[in-house]
């Protein structure tokens, strides 16, 4: 498989509810995935990526503005377990400037119409996704709802067989 790279919110809130589950059950998490959204994956290929490579994803991202969101909901795709932000209009916000800054890369590499931000629990068969479900349900039950904070953007590339951050793009701080 040729080397790939994602763009990615890194939400290191979730890994006290999720980062168990996904040990066990999201197999890019033992490949040096951190709990995370999706923000475009494929990305270009890793040697394309460059200092101009960061500046175009830097100006895409211009004006937008550090937010915070929640983790309480779970959601199901065919044998994926997810907990969904809200609220996650300013990650289809994030997915769709990307997505217009590069073209060539669109996320998933364009198999959805839409893309619905999340962040991947379980990644596996039904018996897998059931398990993780009813595990999560009851840590969230538990816990409460997640409260996170999205500051940056990472960029993340899997050439040596394991995820790796090669850069990261920081949203507007500023009040």
């Amino acid at each position: 498989m040729a080397a790939q790279s994602a763009i990615i919110v890194r939400v290191p809130e979730a890994e006290p509810v999720a980062g168990s589950l996904r040990e066990q059950f999201d197999p890019t998490a033992t490949l040096g995935v951190p709990a995370h959204i999706t923000v475009v994956y494929p990305f270009v290929p890793p040697a394309a990526i460059d200092d101009a490579i960061l500046r175009r994803v830097q100006s895409a991202v211009l004006g937008i503005k550090v937010f915070e969101f929640r983790l309480d909901a779970i959601g199901r795709f065919p044998g994926v377990v997810y907990l969904a932000p809200e609220p996650s209009k300013p990650f289809e916000e994030l997915i769709a400037r990307i997505a217009s800054e590069f073209p060539d890369s669109p996320p998933y590499e364009g198999q959805y119409q839409s893309v619905i931000p999340h962040l991947t629990v379980c990644s596996g068969d039904a018996a897998q996704a059931a398990d993780a479900e009813a595990q999560l349900r009851a840590r969230l039950d538990e816990r409460g709802h997640v409260l996170c904070r999205c500051h940056s953007l990472s960029v993340f590339e899997n050439s040596s067989g394991r995820w790796k951050e090669i850069g990261a793009i920081e949203l507007d701080a500023s009040d």
